[in-house]
């Protein structure tokens, strides 16, 4: 692949990243995926898989081709993820790709999935030259939540908070509302919409006492379940999230032998009867098994995004533990120069500098006066054959 190809290679595939981006918060469990029809330069068709039961990308493109008036036949598609090739709510892309007569298949990723993966070979028995190419990182990296759950039982967790210039959330009475500004929290309000969860702790729940919804001015993408870490169930019942449980779901997760022990019947009781769903979790030392909560989640709901909007402390726990996928920081033109100030993140003993977090940075941007950075966890993409 010389050097012109490679570039036209990258480009499809970011665009078609992008257009599979579009649809986060509608088509989960499912990976988002986008697809490229081209031919040289020209784009004849694309697509991305729109919510959850609908048709896929490649079917998408293969129609936005076809009200376009292009033939696609011995065109080439550019699609994130390798094309399904079994039989669920929608029939295999294999099958489309290969009807209409498609010469070339390049896609980011491999599909990790025991029932979906297989696609890049039977389109090769076909006919088809079907290849991996990892040139574009945003189109494998699009898929990343889809693939970890798949591969490893946990969910994607993005953490997010919005800190003062010197790295403070709060002053050392507590107070934070607001340090962001209003342009930063829509954006949250947004980026909500596109979680299956969102996790807190019964510090925040109580104090701030959030409602944590998706708040976007219209019916959102979708409400994500609400959960609590609270060890002994002393979420008090006159909070907004219980009270609201019975219309955006609550999950308050305690320790195992709380979930069902007598000792604690009345209050649980009190919890179910509002709405609220218990979830009994491992616990050592009065701390919750953060590893095996996430895992139970998936088990339990299907959640795939988890988002943590939590105090330091918990916030550290997450850290400490190694469950931070991705980070979204909004950095607010302040600073409190206090050194009690509370700090983002808390908890952990670090003596040196290779006891620290490391995260690569993914994007900038400039919300207002507010600065929004991305990061990712430093893991080197590892092929799946």
């Amino acid at each position: 692949m010389n050097a012109t190809e490679s570039e036209r290679v990258k480009r499809f595939l970011e665009l078609a990243a992008r257009a599979a981006w579009r649809a986060g918060g509608r088509v989960e469990p499912n990976p988002l995926v986008g697809c490229v029809i081209a031919r040289d330069d020209t784009v004849l068709g694309i697509g991305h898989h729109q919510r959850f039961g609908g048709l896929h990308a490649e079917r998408e493109a293969l129609a936005n081709a076809k009200l376009r008036g292009n033939d696609v036949r011995d065109a080439t598609a550019y699609v994130t993820l390798e094309p399904c090739c079994h039989h669920g709510k929608q029939p295999p892309c294999t099958e489309a790709l290969i009807e209409a007569g498609i010469a070339r298949v390049l896609f980011a990723r491999h599909d990790p999935h025991a029932i979906s993966a297989g696609g890049c070979k039977l389109l090769q028995a076909a006919g088809i030259q079907a290849e991996l190419c990892e040139l574009s990182q945003a189109a494998i990296h699009v898929s990343d939540p889809f693939c970890k759950r798949i591969q490893t039982g946990m969910p994607w967790v993005v953490a997010k908070w919005a800190q003062t210039v010197d790295g403070r959330v709060a002053t050392r009475t507590g107070q934070s509302q607001w340090i962001s500004s209003s342009r930063s929290r829509s954006r949250v309000h947004r980026l909500r919409e596109r979680m299956d969860a969102i996790i807190t702790g019964l510090g925040t729940a109580t104090v701030d006492d959030p409602l944590l919804t998706a708040r976007v001015g219209r019916t959102p993408r979708r409400e994500p379940r609400r959960v609590i870490i609270d060890t002994d169930l002393d979420l008090p019942i006159t909070s907004k999230l219980v009270q609201t449980a019975r219309e955006v779901p609550v999950t308050a997760c305690c320790a195992n032998e709380l979930k069902s022990g007598a000792f604690l019947k009345p209050r649980r009781d009190a919890l179910e009867a509002m709405g609220v769903e218990i979830m009994g979790v491992r616990s050592d030392s009065r701390r919750l098994d953060l590893d095996v909560m996430l895992r139970q989640l998936v088990e339990t709901y299907d959640v795939t995004n988890a988002l943590i909007e939590c105090g330091p402390g918990l916030l550290g726990s997450f850290f400490e533990f190694d469950l931070i996928d991705e980070a979204i920081v909004y950095i607010a033109p302040m600073l409190l120069g206090d050194e009690q100030a509370k700090a983002a993140a808390s908890g952990r003993t670090v003596p040196t500098l290779s006891g620290g977090r490391n995260f690569r940075l993914m994007s900038v941007k400039r919300v207002g006066d507010d600065v929004e950075l991305v990061y990712r966890r430093p893991v080197e993409h590892a092929t799946i054959v």
